[in-house]
């Protein structure tokens, strides 16, 4: 038989599942797949509770779907936040809250269940956890998980107390559990999101901390004679109010992650062409202001096509990535590196700079562009022309220091252009040297795969 008067929140939590699904396909992330994992897991939870039971078999069987559904939600919702989520230690973390919580609730749904499993299997929600915590200490430890392992120690503690009393002791230790459950995502999820403030955030908190709540607040008004009990549906808003925040949340990412593509290349992470010109200009109006100076690189890529001829696409963007990567870890954290074309890379040296410095700075770009380079399973060997302009004394302007930088960035490629000529080919097996015995490092190595 089914309770109809629990359809309609069965309804309302299947339409907030699949909003959410629609908002989290957009921007599939780990936490979103499982957030998502957790809210099917609600909607279990529901359509276990609205069928009516026709014999003690299956009205155990259907309270056990229903309660274990409910706490497995919960520790997936925990475990979407926890921040350490690859340490294997976690992950057994993971399994142990779901076997501890679906043990005991499997246990309470017998009629008469054994004293002597309860107490081990309440000793078992603290004694796991702090076993793995101990076990994995030498190697990592959080103080959020030895927060999770005082939860659930305070809760073992409490359910040996009071899970013998007679009448409703076993009532009032399920509230416990789930209590726990949820009052651990709330703690969760305020500690990933603490710093962010937003309205998706704080909802989120509030929601898993009424929550919670509800599992303490409905025993008690149910022990006091209400002339009109409350409704069950209001025991459901927090749930309602989480799920509005989940799906916020998700749209603040999406939001900051679209603000991000639009000032960075996609590809290297790199600021793009728009957020480099915002950050030239500032530093032109600093350098102005301060009566200083500062330096413009422009870096084009020597070969880059033969690359992506000779070996693919996807290895002239590994090769990309990692151009980005040295050219991050040779400026300093003040200056700026952005991808600022196909094979075309700017770099902004800020105040304390002159030309000799930025000269220097060029060569030693080109000095590492000589080494070659691991794409994958070859070794590529790539050089580059770079073109130095300096502020004020090369132009006053942001367009008149990128036209000198370009200009001489084309000077230095034609006359590397020069010296190339009746060279050998530009694809070769070894890097290229000039007549002196110094390597040019304007030639492409693609050297064979690795064994």
């Amino acid at each position: 038989m089914v309770d109809w008067s629990k359809l309609p929140d069965l309804a309302a939590i299947a339409a907030l599942t699949c909003a959410f699904a629609s908002v989290a396909r957009r921007g599939q992330t780990t936490t979103s797949r499982h957030w998502l994992m957790g809210w099917v897991l609600i909607a279990v939870h529901f359509a276990a509770s609205i069928f009516q039971p026709v014999s003690p078999f299956w009205g155990a069987l259907l309270a056990d779907i229903e309660y274990a559904s409910l706490t497995a939600a919960g520790v997936v919702f925990m475990w979407a936040a926890v921040p350490y989520r690859i340490e294997r230690s976690s992950q057994l973390m993971l399994a142990s809250l779901l076997l501890t919580n679906t043990l005991y609730i499997v246990l309470l749904g017998f009629e008469h269940p054994a004293p002597w499993a309860l107490n081990v299997a309440a000793c078992l929600f603290g004694a796991a956890p702090l076993a793995i915590a101990l076990g994995a200490q030498r190697h990592f430890t959080h103080v959020l998980r030895w927060l999770l392992v005082g939860i659930y120690c305070m809760l073992s503690v409490f359910l040996l107390a009071i899970q013998s009393r007679p009448g409703n002791g076993l009532a009032v230790a399920l509230n416990a559990v789930c209590f726990t459950v949820y009052f651990g995502c709330c703690a969760h999820v305020w500690y990933s999101y603490r710093k962010r403030g937003s309205a998706g955030s704080l909802i989120s908190i509030v929601g898993f901390l009424g929550w919670s709540a509800v599992f303490v607040l409905g025993p008690l008004v149910q022990s006091f004679t209400l002339s009109k009990p409350i409704e069950t549906e209001v025991w459901n808003i927090p749930k309602y109010v989480v799920a509005v925040g989940m799906i916020l949340l998700l749209l603040e990412d999406q939001i900051e992650h679209n603000k991000y593509l639009a000032l960075h290349d996609e590809l290297t992470g790199l600021p793009n062409r728009r957020l480099f010109l915002d950050r030239l200009s500032l530093s032109l109006e600093r350098a102005r202001r301060m009566e200083s100076k500062a330096a413009l690189l422009v870096i084009d890529l020597n070969h880059f096509k033969q690359v992506n001829d000779s070996l693919g696409h996807h290895a002239g963007d590994l090769l990309l990535q990692k151009v980005s990567q040295v050219f991050s870890s040779r400026v300093r954290r003040s200056d700026t590196v952005a991808r600022t074309g196909g094979d075309e890379f700017s770099l902004i040296l800020e105040e304390p700079t002159n030309r000799s410095n930025a000269k220097l700075v060029a060569k030693s770009l080109m000095d590492m562009l000589r080494e070659p380079l691991e794409i994958g399973d070859s070794s590529v060997q790539v050089g580059a022309s770079i073109g130095v302009a300096v502020f004020p004394d090369d132009a006053e302007d942001i367009e008149a220091l990128c036209i000198a930088a370009d200009l001489r960035m084309y000077d230095t490629k034609n006359e590397s252009r020069d010296a190339e000529e009746d060279r050998l080919p530009v694809m070769s097996q070894r890097p290229l040297e000039s007549p002196g015995g110094e390597s040019t490092g304007f030639k492409v190595a693609a050297h064979a795969p690795k064994a």
